[in-house]
């Protein structure tokens, strides 16, 4: 088998560790096997793939896209080091508001799974990080959202206090709760 599955505190965020076959001319491993994936508890087919590069104490998100095209993801950082956030935004989830925090390395690689009705964001520990994710629904401007990243509600415990955020994420609401 070459994946590890690391369900977390919020069962449905995963964490996925590849395995890694190294010899002298460097290494190889999968990153995505869709039998597998979908076996441990990922069902979702992947339908386009993103790439960011940033800085050290960039922070982007918290992002999601909105029904009915609300993505999943399944990231990792090719380069550097992240501190990488999924907060369970889904109204009727025993889990809602709770958020799960994962350090993602380049030098130790591993992929962290977020499904849909999550909020996701990322912020960059090293000098710069190569992040690339695949998405379960195409980008869609008119669903794309956000939560602001220190909403005090939610009480994400970020590695940083002042990060660089771009004028959007700076501007986002914060979370709304459902109403009772």
């Amino acid at each position: 088998m070459p994946f590890t599955f690391h369900p977390q505190s919020i069962p449905e965020a995963i964490l996925v560790e590849p395995h890694k076959s190294a010899d002298t001319r460097g290494f190889f491993m999968e990153t995505y096997k869709r039998s597998e994936f979908m076996a441990n508890g990922i069902p979702e087919a992947f339908v386009q793939d993103n790439y960011s590069h940033s800085v050290r104490g960039v922070l982007r998100g918290l992002h999601y896209q909105k029904a009915p095209q609300a993505q999943g993801k399944l990231v990792m950082v090719l380069q550097g080091e992240v501190y990488d956030v999924a907060v369970d935004i889904r109204p009727s989830s025993p889990t809602f508001a709770q958020w799960v925090g994962v350090v993602l390395r380049a030098v130790e690689p591993r992929l962290f799974y977020i499904p849909p009705g999550f909020a996701h964001g990322f912020c960059v520990l090293s000098e710069t990080a190569d992040f690339v994710y695949k998405v379960t629904c195409e980008y869609a401007p008119t669903l794309d959202s956000g939560i602001r990243w220190n909403d005090p509600h939610l009480g994400v415990r970020w590695p940083l206090s002042e990060p660089i955020l771009s004028a959007r994420d700076a501007q986002l609401p914060l979370l709304e709760w459902p109403r009772q």
